[in-house]
């Protein structure tokens, strides 16, 4: 999927925060909007490369339409932008990251460039990315205790662990292809971020 000039649908019922968010990505992707969650529906199809998804929208809210997007089995990444706060339902949610509003010209391009990187990576890769990036948001967001307190986040700790082993024996796989560097400072990020905390 992935490609030179990736295809974004940016999905937000403020058609203001759509707009400036396609100006911000119009020059290195190829940008279309949906202001609402049916119009979003209409438009998603295997030509969509990457969604940025609001989650809180009138009429079919931005869980439904990830839902949808997953249970269609199209090959996209998503990433919600959103004022929802993350809470640890986030963990069994089909995105791959995720960015609490307000958001800048460059956390928009960054998490494109990302994702777009991501698209790349088989599953197995693709699954622990977006693993990692839930458990960076809830360790920033939960405290110590609430996170102990959570069989979900325990899961996700044990799957990410698994992961990790798996991931080992595919680096090797990429040391011989040029996204390997790229790959390396993805890692490198979410294990910061990881350790940070």
């Amino acid at each position: 999927m992935a490609t030179e000039t990736p295809s974004v649908l940016i999905v937000e019922d403020e058609p203001d925060l759509a707009n400036l968010y396609a100006a911000w990505l119009e020059e290195p992707c190829t940008v279309e909007t949906a202001y609402d969650g049916q119009s979003a529906l209409d438009a998603i199809d295997e030509t969509v490369d990457i969604v940025l998804l609001d989650r809180r929208m009138p009429g079919l809210s931005g869980d439904t339409i990830l839902a949808t997007i997953r249970d269609r089995g199209l090959d996209c990444r998503v990433a919600m932008v959103t004022a929802v706060e993350p809470d640890f339902d986030i963990i069994e949610m089909g995105f791959d990251d995720y960015l609490v509003k307000p958001v800048s010209k460059e956390e928009i391009r960054r998490i494109v460039d990302q994702l777009s990187l991501r698209s790349s990576y088989d599953a197995q890769l693709q699954e622990f990315f977006a693993l990692s990036s839930k458990k960076a948001l809830l360790d920033a967001e939960k405290t110590e205790a609430e996170r102990k307190s959570s069989q979900e986040y325990a899961r996700l700790q044990d799957r990410l662990a698994a992961l990790r082993v798996q991931v080992n024996d595919t680096m090797e796989e990429l040391l011989e292809q040029d996204g390997y560097r790229r790959l390396c400072q993805d890692i490198t990020r979410d294990s910061i971020l990881q350790e940070s905390d």
